[in-house]
Formats: C-alpha cells, structure tokens, sequence
C-alpha cells in the first residue's frame, strides 16, 4: 500500500526529541527518513530510562528511521553528505543556529546542491532575534513563555508540565512547516526553509492570556485547572458553556443559580460547592452521574491505569515489537489516523545498520569503497 508521504527522502541531523520527534511523524506517514549519526550513534541512545540495555527515551522518538552513522567533520563525509542532498527533499535539523553554516551546509549552500531542498531548522529561539544563540531545552521554552506561571495557578506555585510538551508541540509545527513545504515545491520547484523554534511554540499555549494582556493592560484569561479531590482520587470536570454550567449546578445543588462565566465570585462559589460535592463521592460514581446529564468530566487517571485503557489499545496508540536490543519493547502507534494511507511503525535501528543500504542503493557505492570508508572511519 502507497503511503501519504511514499517517496519523499528526510535526511535528520536531529538530536533529543523536537527534532526527532517530526522525523518520526514524517516517517509514519511514509517518508524515508535517514538517521545521519556520529559514529558510534547518537548520544540519546544511552538516555535513561533504559529497559534491557535499550533506551525508551530513542526508542519513542525514532522507531521506523533508517541510521547511518558519518563523520559529518570529514571531507569525505561531508561529500557522502553532499552527495545524499542532491537526491533527498527534506533536511532536518536542530542543531544551534550557525552551526549548519559552521558545517559548510547553510540553506544557501544546500541549495545550490539542490534547488528543491527543504531546510527544517528547530532551535530554541530560532534563527534571528535577541536570543538566537541561547542553548535551550523545554523547561525553558515552559518558563519563558508564562506557561510555567500559568500552571501552578490559582492553587499553587508555578510549576512545569511533567512531560516536554514544548519540543513536541515544536515537532508538530516542524511537521506541519515541512508538509506546507513540499506542498509549495509541488507548484513552484522551489525549496524553502521552515524556521521553527521551542519558545514559539511555547507561546502558542499561552496565547489567550497574551492577547487578553495587550488588549486590557490585566492578567487572566487563562489560569491553572486544578481538579477536584474525591473520596478515592481526582476528577477533571468542565462545564464550560452556560448549558452545561446550569445542568452541573442543578445536579450538585438541586438549582444552578448564577452560572454567568464572567462572575468571578459566583465562579469561586461553583468551585466550593463542587469541591465539597466531590469531596464525598467516589470517582467513579461522579464520573457516571455528570456523564448522564451530558456534562464532561473524566477521572484524572494514573499511567499504569493509562496503559491499561482499552481506548489505548483499540486506537493502537502504544504497540509492541521485537527490538534487536531489548528483545521486544514499546512503542508509540501513529497518531494521524488516515483511511486511505494508514501510516506505519518501524522497528528501532541499531547505529549504522542501514549505512550500506543507504550509500549502496542511493549513492550506488560498491562494496570496496565501503570498506575503504569504514577503513578510514568515514562511516561505521
């Protein structure tokens, strides 16, 4: 079966997970992606946590990625590199901004190589602006962009988002950014580059508060949402239009009342009624009661209980496969649900496994000159 994406070529120079993490949903959604690592293979595949000697944390990001590994300083790689652009249509990295210069390969340079190539550079900060040359990661991109601060409210401190939702907002619009990309070349033949950055798409969460601030000169908007405790764990309940408000309120009370969105005192009111509602009850029980009135509300749930979910399993969001290294291991399923190109999950390559795939079949280099370059530790 044709995939969405069959035939497009991605060369990822990516490290971490924004980078990677846009490599992989291109890669279930058919594109070949190449995975271009030092020798000896990237430094995330020692990240914890490791289950028998194999990182969930590579795993996750680049399950379905061809890798190659090349020693990108040498003139020998950099021409195997040179060589690989000319007959791919996507280059993605998340190195520093310069540092691709540094390398010889600015957008400039990889487009005289190639006219139609595709630049994909995610950054902390992107390439211009007072702050281009800051390292970052997403706890950053989470503190400077007012997210932080808007978690840990009304109840608490700031407090960061466990998981690293900035890279992986940054890998979707990377995505979306390369898709738009080859959609424009498909017209015109011309390459561009997508310029995407963590604190960008930091401040895409917080948008609503930001644009209520220009407008007014005063916070809010958008707050914290604590959930509400019950007898034996949490729930998450929101009512959020004057219908459903009315039907909760009736329920815990026997009378809405005042369900007016804009009343932040009968807002504070609703909270203590529904805090000291729930606070009896169990979870289960809420859940079915807020559910018959058509109310939305879901228990605040567990990983353990997460990974249990029979939801999970029918939409295939976490699959098992056979790992060369941990014998059999999970994984994330696609997340794009398309009926006609379904998409794919590949296994976790070993460093290096597809370099003589790669350079034989696309570069047409026979088996001595291989050897010489494993010899002169060029490839591995």
């Amino acid at each position: 079966m044709s995939l969405a994406l069959s035939g497009v070529r991605v060369l990822e120079l990516a490290r971490y997970q924004a980078g990677p993490r846009g490599g992989m949903i291109l890669s279930d959604l058919g594109a070949e992606v190449i995975k271009i690592e030092r020798l000896g293979g990237e430094e995330t595949r020692k990240n914890p946590p490791v289950v028998r000697g194999q990182s969930i944390y590579f795993t996750v990001y680049n399950r379905g990625k061809k890798s190659i590994c090349l020693d990108m300083r040498s003139a020998e790689g950099k021409q195997i590199f040179t060589d690989l652009v000319k007959k791919s249509d996507i280059v993605l990295e998340n190195f520093r901004p310069g540092t691709m210069a540094a390398m010889g390969f600015a957008y400039e340079q990889l487009k005289a190589i190639n006219p139609g190539i595709i630049l994909i550079s995610v950054s902390g900060f992107g390439q211009y602006g007072p702050y281009t040359d800051r390292p970052a990661f997403d706890p950053l991109g989470q503190a400077m962009s007012g997210l932080m601060s808007l978690t840990g409210k009304p109840v608490g401190q700031p407090l960061g988002v466990a998981s690293s939702v900035v890279d992986r907002y940054t890998a979707l619009h990377a995505t979306i950014g390369a898709l738009a990309a080859l959609r424009h070349r498909d017209r015109t033949g011309e390459g561009q580059v997508v310029d995407v950055r963590l604190l960008d798409s930091a401040l895409t969460m917080v948008e609503i508060p930001a644009a209520y601030y220009l407008a007014t000169g005063e916070e809010g908007g958008e707050g914290g949402r604590p959930p509400y405790k019950t007898k034996d764990g949490h729930v998450v309940i929101s009512a959020t239009s004057r219908d459903m408000a009315t039907r909760l309120m009736t329920l815990v009370t026997g009378s809405a009342g005042d369900v007016s969105p804009i009343n932040s005192s009968t807002a504070d009111d609703r909270r203590r009624l529904l805090e000291e509602w729930c606070a009896t009850r169990a979870t289960d029980d809420i859940c079915a009661a807020l559910l018959k009135e058509g109310v939305p509300v879901a228990p605040v749930k567990t990983i353990p209980q997460v990974v249990k979910d029979p939801h999970m399993w029918e939409r295939e969001m976490m699959v098992k496969m056979d790992d060369p290294v941990a014998g059999e291991i999970y994984a994330p399923g696609v997340t794009i649900k398309m009926s006609a190109t379904p998409g794919r999950v590949g296994p976790v390559p070993t460093p290096g496994q597809h370099t003589d795939e790669v350079l034989g079949g696309i570069l047409n280099l026979d088996t001595a000159k291989l050897a010489s370059l494993r010899q002169a530790k060029v490839i591995a």
